[in-house]
């Protein structure tokens, strides 16, 4: 994607920064979904 797309240099800067953004929030989320599997796994009765 470029500027040409009808994009400014700061919306596409935006787009980049919110991209990241949204692939740093996913990762958190993933990490967070294993520990708490992790977490009831280890609360389960015996």
């Amino acid at each position: 994607m470029t500027a040409s797309c009808g994009q400014t240099s700061s919306e596409q800067n935006e787009l980049v920064q919110l991209r990241r953004q949204m692939r740093r929030l996913e990762m958190e989320n993933e990490i967070l979904r294993r520990a708490a599997a992790y977490f009831a796994a280890g609360s389960l009765p015996k």
